[in-house]
């Protein structure tokens, strides 16, 4: 069980190498370290505000994946987002993972979210897709994966294991993914501050994806 969650936190080299299209980390330049924070799946008004507020407090910038269906219903999270100046990328319409759809169905499905969207960004639901999905999608977007998953979503894990996570994990260039959804909430709310914190005490600097 401990090597899965390893392998589902820092997805293997193997797993990259299926998708070298991907983005999984930045490579930097420089003295100061860096890392991508991301947060998935929203937006929605219980989660996103908290974060964006989280966000302010700390001086820092972030990037956000939003499934279209959300930012039908919430278009003012959208542009709240955008006045905070925060980066934000497609997730699909509907939260689809590739793997269980055609590439027809889900190109059309991102379309879908990308007339709400509108951007050069792309991360796909659960990080699985099919190669022809994945070929189509780089011709119009940057495919950005993740180099840490906290696993602030999963039931079976607590707030502070979210937080070792990141300091486990994290490193130069990360793109590391929390979610500003629902079910993550009991482990995001209490993990992201003290991670966002740690990582400024080991002299991190926090930078949103480039649109």
């Amino acid at each position: 069980m401990k090597m899965l969650t390893r392998l589902v936190t820092r997805p293997p080299l193997f797993y990259r190498q299926l998708f070298p299209e991907g983005i999984w980390r930045v490579k930097m330049r420089g003295a100061a370290p860096k890392v991508f924070l991301t947060f998935d799946d929203g937006p929605i008004p219980e989660e996103t505000p908290w974060v964006l507020d989280t966000l302010d407090r700390y001086g820092i910038k972030a990037t956000f994946f939003m499934v279209g269906d959300n930012v039908r219903r919430h278009p003012e999270l959208l542009e709240e987002v955008k006045r905070r100046g925060h980066s934000y990328g497609n997730h699909t319409m509907h939260h689809l993972q590739g793997r269980k759809v055609t590439t027809r169905r889900y190109l059309r499905d991102v379309a879908e979210a990308q007339e709400l969207i509108g951007s050069t960004l792309f991360r796909p639901p659960h990080g699985l897709l099919r190669w022809a999905q994945a070929k189509a999608l780089k011709e119009h977007f940057n495919l950005i994966m993740y180099d840490l998953v906290t696993r602030d979503y999963a039931r079976n894990i607590t707030p502070d294991e979210v937080f070792d996570n990141v300091r486990r994990f994290a490193r130069n260039g990360s793109i590391i993914v929390f979610h500003d959804s629902l079910k993550a909430s009991a482990n995001m709310r209490p993990a992201l501050p003290r991670a966002i914190e740690w990582l400024l005490e080991q002299g991190y600097e926090f930078c949103a994806l480039p649109m």
